[in-house]
């Protein structure tokens, strides 16, 4: 797929609830897969965009093929976010007001290798600068065990990534985030691994 054929959006604020048809269902699509294996609802997705839409500062950077979202990436500043994922900065006392909160980034399969994750990155960590106030961007991801039944035997983790564009992974920084699995009805909690690096 050729990067020429895509469009780019951005939205701030209470802006992105006029795509949030769009971003769930992109949401529900990719978090399906390892390491994730989301049960997607509407209902979960719902609560999940009130956090962004509550927030001025808050930020969104869509990929378009066509009229199709196909990717899609979001921040917004730590102390906005909530409880559960304020909660380990809290406790290791870091000023929230300083730190940038990264949301998902993702790319249905087909667009992935065009340099996205790069630019995802990119928009989000020149808005948070663009204040001037914050100091270092996180975000975190969910820690499977290295046996889970449900790894396929191809997956690459996004460390190495991540680890070049400046982040750290931060072992003492955990929470707890609930949803569920694939063929699950009951949401059952999961140990997130938070990622930070200087703005």
């Amino acid at each position: 797929m050729a990067s020429e054929q895509l469009s780019f959006v951005t939205r701030r604020g209470p802006e992105i609830e006029t795509v949030f048809d769009e971003l769930a269902a992109l949401r529900m699509a990719v978090f399906r897969d390892y390491p994730y294996l989301y049960e997607g609802s509407l209902d979960y997705e719902k609560d999940y965009l009130k956090t962004y839409t509550a927030a001025d500062r808050s930020f969104l950077f869509a990929v378009y093929a066509g009229e199709k979202m196909v990717g899609a990436t979001t921040c917004i500043p730590l102390s906005d976010e909530t409880a559960e994922v304020r909660q380990p900065f809290v406790e290791a006392d870091f000023d929230l007001d300083t730190i940038f909160y990264f949301g998902e980034s993702i790319l249905l399969p087909p667009f992935r290798g065009l340099g996205l994750g790069h630019r995802f990155f990119d928009e989000r960590e020149a808005h948070a600068r663009s204040f001037q106030t914050y100091q270092k961007a996180c975000f975190c991801s969910v820690d499977r065990p290295e046996n889970h039944l449900a790894k396929p035997a191809d997956y690459r983790p996004n460390d190495v990534f991540w680890t070049k564009r400046g982040y750290q992974k931060q072992p003492s920084l955990t929470s707890s985030m609930h949803w569920p699995d694939l063929g699950e009805a009951v949401s059952t909690p999961k140990t997130m691994i938070y990622w930070m690096r200087n703005l």
